[in-house]
């Protein structure tokens, strides 16, 4: 089945750093919903243009590459200054159209999509999927191999040729708000947690975290099964996300 078709967008952030994104229209003029891929990911990949299309049949999706990934510009900050490219996206989305708009995030993704939410606000629901409810978590082999990426420059240059990531050097000066302090702060915009209970990153303490953080409206998800992020994620998830989103705005 092909992909519905999206038009290429370039948006730039408040500190001015070109961001590489996609819309895909729909034929409702009034949601919008903007996608956040996880780290070292791209809306050009294959699982991401899959939710895409999936989302496309609730609302017009706005998709787009954080900033130090793939065709934007800058570093990656991994999930600081990463707040202000959501919100560039979220922009774009109001001036082509959508009165309401909903983030969905994933993995790295998700983190900015809570911390955007609490800090920013200017969003009507979020859907934080396979996300960190802190920082510096390294449980797991997976997130040991992602702190040897971020913290080594051979890592470094090895997620820069191989996933055409490229990585801030040093220490966050100060550290960021974690996501699950955050969370506190975005109601009342409904948020949803969702998570897998086979998730090699981050175990499910991450998700009841982040749910315990947030104040109502708020649902926790935990899918039996479900990996992590996006390249787990069933049409199924995806289609059951976008109901939960539109159900907030009937």
């Amino acid at each position: 089945m092909p992909f519905a078709p999206n038009f290429p967008v370039m948006l730039r952030t408040e500190d001015g750093v070109r961001i590489d994104a996609s819309h895909t229209p729909t034929i409702s003029a009034d949601l919008g919903i903007v996608v956040a891929h996880g780290f070292t990911g791209s809306w050009r990949e294959r699982s991401a243009r899959r939710i895409v299309h999936v989302l496309s049949g609730y609302g017009g999706v706005v998709a787009f590459d954080f900033r130090g990934h793939g065709r934007s510009g800058g570093e990656t900050t991994v999930g600081d200054l990463e707040v202000l490219d959501v919100e560039a996206a979220v922009r774009h989305a109001r001036v082509i159209g959508y009165s309401k708009i909903a983030v969905v995030g994933f993995s790295m993704g998700a983190a900015v999509a809570v911390r955007h939410a609490g800090l920013r606000g200017g969003v009507d629901a979020v859907a934080a999927v396979s996300g960190p409810a802190r920082w510096y978590y390294r449980g797991t082999k997976p997130m040991r191999q992602v702190h040897w990426a971020i913290e080594q420059p051979v890592g470094r240059l090895a997620a820069r040729v191989a996933k055409r990531t490229r990585i801030m050097r040093g220490r966050w000066d100060p550290i960021p708000m974690p996501p699950y302090e955050a969370a506190a702060l975005i109601s009342p915009t409904p948020l949803l947690v969702v998570h897998g209970d086979a998730d090699t990153f981050f175990p499910l303490e991450h998700a009841h975290q982040l749910y315990a953080g947030a104040r109502e409206p708020k649902e926790l998800w935990i899918e039996p099964g479900y990996g992590h992020a996006e390249s787990a994620a069933t049409p199924d998830l995806i289609r059951r996300i976008g109901k939960w989103i539109s159900s907030n705005f009937l």
